[in-house]
């Protein structure tokens, strides 16, 4: 059996593990890798959101509309 989880390192480098009861009482083998991030550069990560704004933006669009239609004035702009 194997579970990944990701987490983040505090400053002091100190980590609490809570062990599944799946997981047998006898030795394990834990390991260390750094996340990899989809993106090494800021440049590189607004071009990827862009692309994914534009891939999904039909979608956006219709959600956005739909939230719209919901909402209701505040006050009247109207003068009596």
């Amino acid at each position: 059996m194997t579970i990944t989880q990701t987490v983040d390192i505090p400053a002091d480098r100190r980590i609490t593990l809570e062990v599944p009861r799946e997981i047998s009482t006898s030795k394990v083998e834990l390991t260390f890798s750094p996340f990899r991030s989809l993106s090494n550069t800021p440049e590189k990560s607004e071009a990827r959101d862009i692309e994914l704004f534009k891939l999904h933006a039909e979608e956006l669009n219709r959600e956005a509309l739909d939230v719209l239609s919901y909402q209701v004035p505040l006050w009247d702009d109207e003068e009596t």
